[in-house]
């Protein structure tokens, strides 16, 4: 993968964003430096390697130099420019949510470029968008967001949906990028604003 497509600058974008969710995530621990760009590494590219081992190609987090680069760059550049602490958690929450409409639409795409169907293909890109943020919370010591009661996976799923129907539309790449990616970040936040929650155990 050598020129630029919309697919690949959204996954380097994602990247980027869950480098960012990640280290920062790392400052609020009080992590070292290593330690945080570690976290932000492996935020940033555990949800990728997920769906490339699923659709059965070589992960390009280890093969195209420019997956890391963007991750250590991005979550050393938190380090020295990170936020004021009181404001750490929201920033985490936004930057996850971003990473996350990102991350499910260029899995899903990717699956549906490697000839996976529809469901399986909106299956890869929820685990493409929640495996980073859950390996990143893992490694902070924090209950994964997945598994409590915000919707998190839902809106990924939704977006997931969203750009198979896109794409089978027709419309172009950058467009359902941008479109289901927005869709799955505007239902992440409103989930959060309005505290909407998936039905738990009484």
């Amino acid at each position: 993968m050598t020129s630029l497509s919309p697919l690949l600058v959204a996954d380097l974008v994602g990247i980027a964003v869950f480098a960012a969710s990640g280290a920062t995530a790392g400052v609020a621990k009080r992590l070292d430096l290593f330690g945080l760009i570690f976290v932000g590494f492996t935020a940033a590219l555990g949800g990728g390697i997920m769906r490339d081992v699923f659709i059965n190609v070589q992960p390009f987090a280890f093969v195209d130099w420019r997956y890391s680069t963007v991750a250590v760059v991005t979550a050393a550049a938190t380090f020295w420019l990170h936020p004021a602490v009181n404001r750490l958690r929201w920033t985490v929450l936004v930057l996850d949510a971003a990473g996350l409409g990102l991350f499910v639409v260029t899995g899903t795409l990717k699956a549906l470029d490697a000839g996976v169907p529809p469901i399986g293909s909106c299956i890869i890109g929820m685990i493409t968008g929640i495996g980073g943020g859950l390996v990143r919370d893992l490694l902070t010591g924090e209950i994964p967001t997945v598994l409590r009661r915000e919707i998190y996976a839902v809106a990924g799923l939704l977006g997931c949906v969203s750009v198979v129907g896109l794409d089978a539309a027709h419309l172009q790449r950058p467009v359902s990028i941008g479109l289901a990616a927005t869709l799955t970040f505007v239902l992440r936040m409103i989930a959060i604003r309005r505290n909407w929650s998936a039905p738990t155990a009484s």
